[in-house]
C-alpha cells in the first residue's frame, strides 16, 4: 500500500507522496475537494496520515470516499515528528515527517466524531456564541448607563431589555442606546427557539434524559456532555473523562517531590464552563441536603469555596459518565438536615441504579 502524508492548511497543503517502489513525490495543492480529487482519485487505494485540525474531517471523509484509508493523528504526540528540527519549521519537513511516521506507524490516531454528534456540537456552539453576544451586549449597556449614574438592575438575561424599559432616562441616552436595544430584541425569539430545540433533543435523547436526573445538570449540559464525549466506550474509566475534560490538577512531579495546581484546563472549554455552573447551582440547593451537598461543604469548609466547586464539576463529570456508561440513572442519598455531617472520606453516598 503506498503511503502518504498530507500537512493540511486553510488554502494550500503539502503532499508527501510514497510509493511502493520507494518513489518519493511532494507537490502543493490547493485545499479542496476538486483538488484533492483530481489528485488522489486515480492513484491506488493508500493510508494518508494527516494532522487534525479544524479541515481535517471533512478531507478524511472526502479521501475515504476516493477508496483511500485515513488516519486523522494528535498533533500533540511528539513521537510523530521524531526527525523534525525544532529551530527549522518548513511545511517540506512537517510533510516528511508526516509520511515518515505514517511509514513506521508512529503515530496517535484521534477519536473522530460520528456525524450525529458533529451536528449537535455545531447547533450548541453557535447558541453558545449567540448567548455570549448576548451577555457582552448587557454588559456594554450596563457600562452605558453608570456613565450616566444610572443603573440596570440584575435579574435574569431573558428580562433584561424589560428591565431596562422600566427605567426613566433622559432622551439623549435612549436614543445612543436604540440599536442595542433592536439586537437584544431581535436575539430573544432565536435563542428562544433554540433553547426549545435543546430542550427536545435532549428528551427525545435516552442518554441525555438519564445525564438529567443528577443534580445541575438541564438539557444544555446533558447535550454538551453527550456531544463532547461521543462513544463512553473510548474512556477506560472516570478519571480518563475527568482529565479529557481538563478538571483534573496539574501535576509537577519527580522523585520524592510531588507537587500539583490548578486544573489542566484542556478538551473542551465549554463543557468544562457548564459543569462548574451546575456545580454552583448545586452549592445553592441547601433545602434538599444530600450526601454530595455535604461532601463539597466540608471540602469548602477545608479548601475553600472556589476550590471545592471545582472539585465538584470534577465529581459531577465522573457520575455523568458513570451513568452513561451503566445505563443508569441518578439516585441521590437524602440526609435529614439536622444530621451530623459524615466523615468527608466515607461521603459520596450517591449511587446509581438500573
Amino acid at each position: 500500500m503506498d503511503i502518504i502524508g498530507l500537512d493540511l492548511h486553510q488554502r494550500e497543503s503539502q503532499l508527501c507522496l510514497g510509493d511502493a517502489d520507494g518513489t518519493i513525490t511532494e507537490r502543493r495543492i490547493v485545499t479542496s475537494r476538486e483538488r484533492f480529487t483530481a489528485v488522489l482519485g486515480s492513484r491506488p487505494r493508500a493510508r494518508i496520515l494527516l494532522e487534525a485540525s479544524t479541515e481535517s474531517e471533512w478531507v478524511a471523509r472526502h479521501l475515504e470516499s476516493l477508496g483511500h484509508e485515513v488516519v486523522v493523528a494528535d498533533p500533540n504526540y511528539a513521537l510523530m515528528y521524531g526527525h523534525r528540527g525544532r529551530h527549522i519549521k518548513t511545511d517540506q519537513r512537517d510533510v516528511a515527517a508526516l509520511a515518515e511516521a505514517n511509514r513506521l506507524g508512529l503515530y496517535r490516531a484521534v477519536h473522530r466524531v460520528s456525524a450525529p454528534q458533529r451536528q449537535r456540537r455545531r447547533t450548541l456552539r453557535i447558541r453558545e456564541h449567540l448567548v455570549r453576544t448576548r451577555t457582552q451586549l448587557i454588559n456594554l449597556r450596563r457600562a452605558q448607563l453608570r456613565q450616566e449614574g444610572y443603573r440596570l438592575p440584575s435579574g435574569a438575561a431573558e428580562a433584561a431589555v424589560a428591565r431596562y424599559r422600566r427605567l426613566s432616562l433622559p432622551e439623549a441616552v435612549t436614543t445612543a442606546l436604540t440599536p442595542l436595544i433592536t439586537v437584544l430584541d431581535s436575539l430573544a425569539p432565536v435563542l428562544d427557539a433554540a433553547d426549545a430545540a435543546a430542550t427536545a433533543a435532549a428528551a427525545a435523547d435516552p442518554v441525555a434524559t438519564r445525564l438529567m436526573t443528577v443534580p445541575g445538570v438541564g438539557p444544555i449540559t446533558a447535550l454538551t456532555f453527550r456531544a463532547a464525549l461521543d462513544d463512553v466506550t473510548r474512556f477506560a474509566d472516570a478519571k480518563a473523562v475527568s482529565a479529557y475534560l481538563g478538571v483534573v490538577p496539574r501535576e509537577d512531579s519527580s522523585g520524592g517531590r510531588r507537587r500539583q495546581g490548578g486544573i489542566t484546563k484542556v478538551g473542551p472549554r465549554s463543557v468544562r464552563t457548564l459543569l462548574v455552573q451546575g456545580a454552583w447551582t448545586v452549592w445553592r440547593q441547601r433545602r434538599r441536603r444530600t450526601a454530595l451537598h455535604v461532601w463539597v461543604e466540608q471540602l469548602a469548609a477545608r479548601r475553600g469555596r472556589r476550590i471545592a466547586i471545582v472539585a465538584l464539576a470534577r465529581r459531577l463529570a465522573r457520575i455523568l459518565f458513570a451513568l452513561w456508561r451503566d445505563g443508569s440513572t441518578y439516585q441521590a442519598a437524602m440526609l435529614p438536615v439536622s444530621s451530623r455531617p459524615p466523615d468527608l472520606r466515607d461521603v459520596a453516598r450517591e449511587s446509581v441504579a438500573g
